[in-house]
C-alpha cells in the first residue's frame, strides 16, 4: 500500500518516453562506450516498451548515425556541423538541452568518461533533475513507477547504492565504460534518422580548441583485448617489466590490481577495478592477484580469464575460466616464450 501511495504522489511525467543514449566520438570514431550503452539502452528500452534513442553530435559524423543503428537504435538524432567539429561544453550541451526540450526522453544515458561527465554535468546544472555518476549496473522498474535504478558503489566500494530520481524527468547517469555489453553490429538494420540544427554560431562560443597533445605512453585498457595484470603477487615493481613482455608479446596491455597501484610498483591508469578502470577483453591474465572483490568486479566481463596463483585457494581461481597454481616467475616466461613461438617473434 506504501509503495501505491508513493507511486500516487508522483507528478505526471507521462509526456516523457523513450530511452536516450549520448554517442561519444573524437574524429569520426566513437567511443566503444557508447554502443555498449546502446545495448543496455536495448534492455531498459524493451521493458518500458518504449524507442531507443541515439544522439550523434559532430562534424562529418553522418556514418556514426548509421553505426548507432546497427548497434540497436530506432531512432537517431544527427547534429553535423562544424562548430561540433571538436567537444565543447557549450554548443554540445546546448543541442542535447534542446533535444531533451523537444523529445522528452524519459532517460538519458552518457559514457563516463571525460567528456561524458563533463556534458553530462552541465546538463544537469539547467534541468531540475539529478545526475548518477559512474553507475555500473542499470534496471528500471515497470510501470507504472517506470524509475530509472542506477547502481554504483559506495563507501570506498564497501557496498552498492542504488540512486532513484522519484521527483523529475529525464532520469540520468553516466556509465562506466566495459561494465555492460554492445549488441552485435548488424548493418542491415535500419533506423530513422532525424537532423538537429545547431543553433550557435562559432563567433558567440568563447572556448577555442587549439591543439590536442598525445600523452605518450598513456594506457588505455578500455579497449584492450589482452590485458595481462599483476597482483600484490609479484612482490615488487621490477616484475612488471615480466608481465609487459607478455603483454607485448600476445599484442595486449599492462594492468594491475589496487594493492600493487597503492604500494607505488605501477602507475594508478594501470589499475582494474572499483576504482580504477572497468575492462572487457577477449583474454584477461590475473597474476599474483588474490581476487578482492573490488578487482573481479573490474575484469568479471572478460572473455576468457586465465588466474596463475602460488595459491590454490584463491578466491581468483572461482572466477577463472583457467587456472594455474604455481611459480608464477617460472610460468610467466615460459608463456611469454610460446607466445613469441607462435607469433614468429625471436628477441635477441
Amino acid at each position: 500500500m506504501a509503495a501505491e501511495r508513493d507511486v500516487e504522489q508522483m507528478p505526471d511525467w507521462s509526456a516523457y518516453r523513450g530511452v536516450l543514449i549520448v554517442v561519444e566520438q573524437r574524429d569520426g570514431k566513437a567511443k566503444a562506450v557508447s554502443w555498449q550503452l546502446l545495448g543496455e539502452g536495448r534492455k531498459l528500452a524493451a521493458k518500458l516498451e518504449v524507442p531507443l534513442y541515439a544522439l550523434v553530435m559532430g562534424s562529418d559524423v553522418e556514418h556514426l548515425a548509421h553505426e548507432a543503428a546497427a548497434y540497436g537504435a530506432d531512432k537517431v538524432f544527427l547534429c553535423d556541423s562544424p562548430v561540433l567539429k571538436t567537444y565543447r561544453t557549450r554548443p554540445y550541451s546546448r543541442v542535447v538541452l534542446k533535444l531533451i526540450e523537444e523529445a522528452k526522453p524519459e532517460i538519458v544515458l552518457f559514457g563516463a568518461t571525460a567528456t561524458g561527465r563533463d556534458l553530462a554535468g552541465a546538463i544537469g546544472t539547467h534541468l531540475p533533475t539529478g545526475l548518477t555518476a559512474d553507475t555500473t549496473e542499470l534496471d528500471v522498474e515497470p510501470p507504472p513507477s517506470r524509475l530509472l535504478l542506477a547502481s554504483r558503489p559506495a563507501f570506498s566500494e564497501k557496498m552498492m547504492a542504488t540512486i532513484l530520481c522519484k521527483q523529475y524527468r529525464p532520469q540520468m547517469a553516466t556509465a562506466r565504460a566495459g561494465v555492460f555489453e554492445a549488441l552485435p553490429r548488424d548493418d542491415s538494420r535500419e533506423a530513422v534518422i532525424e537532423r538537429l540544427e545547431c543553433e550557435l554560431q562559432e563567433e558567440e562560443i568563447a572556448a577555442r580548441v587549439l591543439d590536442f597533445i598525445e600523452e605518450t605512453g598513456h594506457v588505455n585498457l578500455e579497449e584492450a583485448e589482452v590485458i595481462v595484470a599483476g597482483g600484490r603477487g609479484l612482490g615488487g615493481p621490477e616484475p612488471f617489466a615480466m608481465l609487459k613482455e607478455l603483454a607485448d608479446a600476445l599484442g595486449g596491455k599492462v594492468g594491475a590490481s589496487r594493492a600493487a597501484v597503492d604500494a607505488g610498483w605501477i602507475k594508478h591508469e594501470h589499475q582494474v577495478g572499483q576504482t580504477g578502470t572497468t575492462v572487457r577483453p577477449k583474454l584477461y591474465f590475473a597474476i599474483g592477484i588474490s581476487g578482492a572483490v573490488q578487482h573481479t568486479v573490474g575484469m568479471s566481463h572478460s572473455d576468457v580469464v586465465v588466474a596463475i596463483n602460488r595459491d590454490p585457494e584463491a578466491p581468483i581461481f572461482q572466477f577463472a575460466h583457467y587456472g594455474i597454481v604455481g611459480d608464477l616467475f617460472q610460468i610467466v616466461p615460459a608463456l611469454t616464450e610460446e607466445a613469441r613461438k607462435r607469433r614468429g617473434v625471436t628477441v635477441g
